[in-house]
């Protein structure tokens, strides 16, 4: 943890520079200075479509393969298997349907009660438009994957086994290349939501054996932005819905539905470059369990977590509420101790709010690399602060 160059991470955010503490990450975090002005610099440069052949045309065109090249290193495919989109709700959705065109009526999709939302109304939705079926795979006390129930609910009907890599709500990850396999054991296709993963851990898709993987460059320092890898033999077999003159070739643009947004994927390029220049999730990853496990060791005892308990099998977020205070309540508290939490009923986790046991509210914590051990060491404060005022 000491040889992690805080310091001079911290420098390259203006909005660190002042006195308030950002714990909010898991709704979007915070972003380097060099990410808005590669935006800035698209915008003024790059002002034009593909295919025109004059300086800012082609500037797009450089910016468009680069982001392609940038995506297919964070994620471990190939250029042609990345596509882009306006987030990435809009862009499962739009997935979803391209892959259920085949699908009949009687056919399966497998979701967890893990899942944010993003992940599972997709799917709902097309299974009440083409008589499919959507089962739920179950999670265990510790709020674990039911692996008993996912292998009890494959069948010859199962097309799609769809989950969240790992939980939005209270961090838990799930063992992605298990559930790949098992949904490829049944000839199924494994469908990731990365979106919380990306932002704590590194990707490589063809170790897990994944098909489709989503994320959204927002949650790990960039900009808003849906990113997708679709596998090439999954995409090459698939009819997308688009208009018909927009490009087929390289493979991935198959499935984009317009113009690309160049000036945002600008930022991502530099979100990348940035990403590498400190390391990588080599470096962040260790760093980031070593505030979170610093924050589970000062907990005061009025304070409830929800979700497990170490650092084992989680990403440093955690959904918690203190005795005697709504979740509401603690949230405005802490906001008045100079320190950005929210408070929430669902967190878009609709299936595993149900499980947690928490009556209204609960506030989400959560530390990403660019925070650091005296932060912890004040939200540690503002709860026990709060409990003292409870």
């Amino acid at each position: 943890m000491n040889n992690f160059p805080i310091s001079t991470i911290r420098r390259r955010f203006t909005s660190l520079q002042g006195p308030f503490t950002y714990l909010d990450a898991p709704g979007g975090s915070q972003v380097p200075d060099e990410v808005g002005e590669a935006i800035a610099d698209a915008l003024r440069e790059a002002a034009a479509n593909l295919g025109a052949g004059y300086p800012s045309s082609n500037r797009a065109q450089a910016i468009l393969e680069a982001a392609e090249a940038n995506a297919a290193a964070l994620l471990g495919c190939g250029p042609e298997e990345v596509t882009f989109g306006t987030n990435m709700t809009t862009l499962n959705f739009a997935l979803t349907r391209t892959a259920a065109r085949d699908m009949q009526p009687g056919d399966e999709i497998l979701t967890t009660a893990l899942d944010h939302d993003a992940g599972v109304a997709p799917w709902l939705e097309l299974a009440e438009d083409r008589g499919l079926v959507v089962r739920r795979v179950e999670i265990l006390p510790d709020t674990t994957l039911d692996f008993e129930d996912l292998q009890s609910k494959l069948n010859n009907r199962t097309r799609v086994v769809a989950f969240a890599w790992a939980s939005n709500a209270i961090g838990t990850v799930t063992d992605a290349a298990r559930v790949c396999q098992l949904a490829r054991d049944v000839g199924a296709l494994a469908w990731v939501d990365a979106v919380h993963y990306a932002a704590h851990e590194a990707i490589d898709v063809r170790r897990i054996g994944a098909d489709v993987l989503l994320c959204s460059p927002y949650k790990f320092f960039g900009p808003h932005l849906g990113l997708a890898y679709v596998a090439a033999d999954v995409s090459a077999s698939w009819r997308p819905y688009k208009a018909r003159p927009t490009p087929n070739t390289p493979l991935g643009r198959r499935l984009s539905t317009g113009t690309f947004p160049f000036e945002l994927l600008a930022g991502f390029n530099a979100t990348t470059d940035y990403l590498k220049s400190i390391g990588g999730f080599d470096a962040i990853a260790p760093y980031e369990r070593a505030l979170g496990q610093r924050f589970l060791s000062g907990l005061p005892d009025t304070v409830t977590l929800y979700g497990l308990p170490t650092m084992e099998g989680r990403v440093p977020t955690f959904l918690i509420n203190v005795s005697g205070l709504d979740g509401t309540e603690l949230a405005r508290h802490m906001v008045g101790q100079g320190i950005g939490v929210w408070a929430g009923d669902t967190w878009y986790a609709l299936d595993l709010y149900q499980r947690l046991g928490y009556e209204r509210t609960a506030v989400r914590i959560g530390f990403v690399h660019y925070n650091t051990a005296e932060e912890v060491d004040q939200a540690l404060a503002a709860l026990a602060s709060a409990s003292d005022q409870s």
